[in-house]
């Protein structure tokens, strides 16, 4: 008998397989169990339309997964961890603070988007003059460079 396996089950295959076992086997042990259904027209469409959606998704990742190595290639990052004598590090560098760090380093990332400063004022003082200076001011050039010189590249100025 013809099944298609719905799990991987020892012995005979993998979950997605067409696979030939005896009557005995599919009828008292994989069908009543669930671990497979019986190969017909239909659950065989069934499983090849599934495996074309699994190759796409598959494939949909994989370029996803390029185009952001791409993105990534070239770009530095500076993550402070404690060392002994000779360079060695005590422990070890997670990818948490890698990712910690692509997020402060890079001007377009999450970060980015994610954390911006807000000058909140109250509901009809938008027009005030010292609001308006005060916005002026946290966007002048002078207040640019002092960010980048002060925290060497841990914060970066998007104005």
């Amino acid at each position: 008998m013809k099944v298609i396996l719905q799990q991987d089950v020892r012995g005979q295959g993998k979950k997605g397989q067409l696979v030939e076992v005896s009557d005995g086997y599919a009828r008292n042990f994989l069908l009543p169990k669930k671990l497979a259904v019986t190969a017909t027209a239909e659950n065989v469409n069934t499983m090849k339309q599934q495996e074309k959606a699994k190759k796409a998704q598959e494939a949909a990742e994989k370029a996803e997964a390029e185009a952001l190595s791409k993105k990534l290639e070239g770009i530095m990052v500076k993550i402070a961890a404690k060392s002994g004598e000779g360079g060695r590090l005590f422990g070890a560098v997670t990818g948490k603070e890698v990712s910690d760090a692509l997020a402060v380093e890079a001007a377009d990332g999450a970060a980015a988007e994610a954390y911006v400063n807000v000058v909140a004022v109250k509901e009809g003082s938008e027009n005030n003059e010292a609001v308006k200076a005060l916005v002026k001011a946290l966007q002048s050039d002078e207040v640019r460079t002092f960010i980048e010189s002060t925290y060497d590249g841990a914060v970066v100025p998007l104005f």
